[in-house]
């Protein structure tokens, strides 16, 4: 039995090369992320051990606003007092912050949360051991600084240049005394690295004389667990310390968590497509078996045991599934190299290191590769068995008994509803609770679905198909009869396509709508022309907001400060606004008092808060602020929710006077005629041309809080991209194995008038009938899940509204109906080929 399983193998290749494509790509992903993951987190490791190599204790400093008022970090002193323990060869000292350089445009090289600048500590010997200099030198006085050769190279800045730095203050202007190479993992992240003067580093970050950081280099053979128990006896108690290789331990396993995390999304996709491939190959065994039946019928006659054609199936499948995880995991290699170069068109780089082969890749890949092929040949390999030897006197296949469609329909069904059910519920529910209802819920229904959908075929193809016959009249009409001659079949090789549109479509749905909900808060709740912060992410200065005040054509400025307090014993957050101008700049719609009120000890709160704590225009209540002091506040007005400011708005003075440094995220600014290039220009000269400010209009608003979630939806698009291929392989499958069914039928039509081109046109309608309907069921089920996820975070989301991308539905009926045209070549013009009496002759 397993030679005749090898002999169907070699015979069958054209057919099954459809099946080895699917389990291949499925099997790449699964071992490329994989090994795209091990090697990823061995470099990093690699260079988080290089980094502490010679860091026998890490000292870290940072206290609470209490504890900082005494010692703001560690002092000179502190790093003197550690110098002096027995053991101890050097100590480095460090200050850092946000630091931002501009190209020669003035637009900021890297990503504001990755530009980073510290302070240069040479040693006895006048190197910093944390920098190679490939030009020049460190810097050795307060008007110099020194950049990684990455920024440099960006920038065009060479040794003796002046580099305009911005920082949380004003501009200022340095010479560049030299360029380096780092593994500081700023750069590595696509960033920038400025290194100043410790001075100056000091002023800037932290005070004068302090530093937030240090590390401790000991003499060999020194016990580093021992000297953290020193260094902790002579630095302030708010300090803490750790080993260099536990330090080393512990961004190990933040870079594991990190990987990991990345590691389960690919898989998902990965097991996505695998799915998917289930349809096809189950679909590919099913038609191979119904072709096969006599001869399986023969070989029970001649004394073969079920167990033993069951086997035989399996064998083929395991047979395929080898060849094609040998493949697979060839490919899923080249894959992880290609990832891997890949990640610097994102500006991020990765650590040297070689490519990790490791055993579980591998494993992984024959494992999943076979296992899934043999697991979807299972069920036609059982069909197959069951073919009674009296077959063999006839070509009559083996049909489907009535009872078992109504027991499959009937499990379908209750699937289904189960599923709808609990979908229901979790948009009903909300939150978290909310959406593992969902979850459930979908997969119950996406199963319940595939397994009905045979059953659908016949009434959806049936609406469909009077507009074949209208436009393309004889062929239109076969290609729908076609299409429901054998549901079970049409029905696998649309699911395939249905899973990855259900996805798609969910995902499309869930992102217009809440990109939509991003526009009308950025269209109903903004006033203002500009909106300005920190590409940092950090607050601005008080002199940012005074500039901007000054600046000619501004009409009203806000800034939105940080800040909180107890409120009625309650944690609050608030926003500090300028009273007069906050209801200029942004559109805060009253329920109760007014914000003219507002000012000194009268705060405005927002109707939820309200609501909540039992507040009303009137209520005093009191207050405890983050200095410990204490108060009481009157409430002056209730205004509905709004994204862009704090549930408790107060007067700026006041938030100030109880907050040891103003953080200011945003400054809203209105001005005269509205937003203007001469009005962005005068906003930018008033912050210095800080290239590290951002000054956005209401489009580039829209854009920064919208692109992210246009990002991942095209990165979601291009992974499930996997899966339509595969549902791609799985209709030109169908087609093939049909087209070679009924060669018979296809001489018949030929004979009686039907000439190539309509019999061409035959095979390429069944494909795009079969597409189409697929899209129908996943469009359907998608959209239905899209509004489910969003009810559950509506109430976060001021301005929800559902929102039905209909371009984008559109494109992808029009997409699925292209994928049943392509689909189709091949297996057309093979019909088209049929010699018309060769044909009719066929068996």
């Amino acid at each position: 039995m397993f030679r005749t399983a090898l002999r169907n193998v070699l015979a069958h290749k054209a057919r099954l090369l459809m099946t080895v494509l699917a389990v291949m790509l499925g099997v790449a992903f699964v071992s490329g992320t994989l090994v795209f993951t091990d090697t990823l987190s061995n470099a990093f490791r690699s260079q988080s051990a290089k980094s502490y190599d010679d860091v026998a204790v890490a000292v870290d400093m940072y206290p609470n606003p209490e504890e900082a008022r005494k010692a703001p970090g560690l002092s000179r002193q502190d790093v003197d007092e550690v110098a002096k323990l027995d053991g101890v060869v050097s100590v480095t000292p460090r200050v850092d912050g946000f630091a931002g350089v501009p190209d020669k445009n003035g637009k900021l090289i890297g990503s504001g949360w990755s530009n980073k600048g510290t302070n240069f500590a040479p040693g006895k010997d006048g190197k910093d051991r944390a920098y190679t200099f490939t030009a020049g030198a460190g810097p050795a006085e307060a008007g110099q600084i020194a950049l990684d050769k990455d920024t440099a190279d960006k920038g065009g800045y060479k040794v003796g240049d002046t580099v305009r730095v911005a920082t949380n203050g004003p501009v200022k202007e340095y010479t560049l005394s030299g360029v380096f190479t780092t593994e500081d993992g700023a750069v590595n992240a696509g960033g920038s690295l400025v290194v100043f003067d410790t001075a100056v580093a000091q002023k800037l970050y932290l005070k004068p004389g302090y530093f937030r950081s240090m590390t401790v280099t000991a003499t060999p053979g020194a016990d580093d667990a021992k000297l953290v128990d020193e260094v902790l006896k002579v630095v302030p108690k708010a300090a803490t310390a750790q080993t260099g290789q536990a330090l080393a331990d512990q961004q190990a396993k933040d870079i594991e968590a990190g990987m990991g995390a990345l590691n389960q999304v690919l898989l998902g996709f990965a097991g996505i497509a695998l799915f998917v491939g289930v349809f096809l190959i189950s679909n590919t065994f099913t038609m191979l078996v119904a072709q096969r039946t006599k001869e399986l019928a023969l070989m029970r006659a001649v004394g073969a045991s079920r167990k033993q054609i069951t086997r035989s199936v399996l064998a083929e499948a395991g047979l395929v599934g080898l060849v094609a995880s040998a493949v697979g995991y060839v490919l899923g290699i080249g894959l992880a190299v290609g990832l891997r170069s890949a990640m610097s068109a994102f500006d991020l780089k990765v650590p040297a290191g070689d490519l990790v082969l490791e055993a579980t890749p591998a494993v992984a890949a024959f494992g999943v590769g076979v296992l899934i092929t043999m697991l979807a040949a299972w069920l036609p390999g059982r069909r197959a068995a069951k073919i009674p030897p009296v077959a063999a006197m006839s070509s009559v296949h083996a049909t489907q008994s009535t009872k078992s469609l109504v027991v499959r329909n009937s499990i379908g069904a209750v699937l289904t509803a189960l599923g709808v059910v609990l979908i229901v519920l979790g948009a009903g529910t909300g939150g978290d609770d909310g959406r593992m209802y969902i979850a459930g819920g979908a997969f119950l229904t996406l199963i319940g679905v595939i397994v009905l959908i045979p059953m659908l075929s016949r009434p959806v193809i049936a609406l469909i198909r009077p507009l074949f016959v209208g436009v393309f009249g004889v062929s239109g009409k076969l290609a729908g009869l076609n299409a429901v001659r054998n549901p079970r079949r049409t029905g696998a090789t649309a699911s395939a396509l249905a899973i990855g549109l259900t996805l798609v479509t969910g995902l499309s749905v869930l992102g217009a709508t809440v990109g939509s909900a991003i526009d009308k808060a950025t269209t109903d709740q903004i006033k203002a022309d500009y909106m300005v912060s920190m590409a940092s992410g950090t607050g601005l200065s008080q002199e940012a907001l005074t500039a901007l005040e000054k600046t000619p054509g501004v009409t009203a400025v806000s800034p939105q400060q940080a800040g909180a307090f107890d409120l009625k014993g309650q944690f609050a957050s608030v926003s500090g606004v300028t009273p007069g101008a906050i209801e200029k700049v942004l559109k805060l719609d009253v329920v109760n008092g007014s914000l003219s009120s507002l000012g000194g000890n009268t705060i405005a709160v927002d109707d939820k808060t309200a609501a909540k704590r039992g507040l009303k225009v009137g209520s005093t209540v009191p207050v405890e602020f983050m200095d410990k002091q204490k108060g009481k506040l009157t409430v002056g007005a209730v205004y509905e929710a709004n994204t862009f400011v704090s549930p408790v708005l107060a007067d700026t003075a006041l938030v100030t006077a109880h907050e040891e440094q103003a953080e200011i995220r945003q400054i809203f600014v209105s001005t005269d005629g509205g937003a203007s290039t001469a009005h962005q220009q005068a906003l930018a000269k008033a912050m210095g041309d800080n290239p590290a400010i951002e000054i956005m209009d209401h489009k580039e608003i829209r854009d920064t809080f919208g692109g992210p979630i246009n990002m991942l939806l095209n990165i979601v698009y291009g992974l499930l991209g996997m899966a339509l291929i595969i549902a791609v392989l799985g209709v030109v499958n169908t087609l093939a194995m049909s087209v070679f069914e009924r060669q018979q039928e296809i001489g018949m039509l030929r004979a009686i008038g039907l000439d190539r081109r309509r019999v061409k046109r035959m095979v390429r309608l069944e494909a795009v009938v079969i597409s189409v309907f697929g899209a129908v069921v996943g469009i359907g089920l998608g959209s239905f899940l899209g509004w489910a996820i969003g009810e559950t975070f509506k109430s976060s989301l001021p301005g929800y509204v559902l929102v039905l991308p209909w371009d984008r539905i559109g494109l992808f009926v029009v997409l699925a109906a292209l994928v049943g045209v392509l689909a189709s070549l091949w297996p057309a013009r093979s019909a088209a080929k049929l010699n018309m009496l060769s044909a009719i002759k066929a068996e």
